[in-house]
């Protein structure tokens, strides 16, 4: 069996990551749909920005 590529592996937990995210908000209690999963987390400086000027 031949190792899968370092970009097969990324992909792989990228996906693995999604799926985990959307588990977990629907275990919190959240109502969750298919693209929750597919979409785009924001950036760590983004949500950082946004909690700095709440203040």
């Amino acid at each position: 069996m031949p190792t899968p590529s370092l970009q097969a592996k990324r992909a792989y937990y990228a996906k693995a990551r999604q799926s985990n995210y959307t588990a977990s908000l629907r275990l919190a209690g959240f109502d969750t749909s298919a693209a929750d999963g597919e979409r785009k987390l924001p950036s760590r400086e983004s949500v950082l920005s946004a909690y700095r000027s709440e203040v």
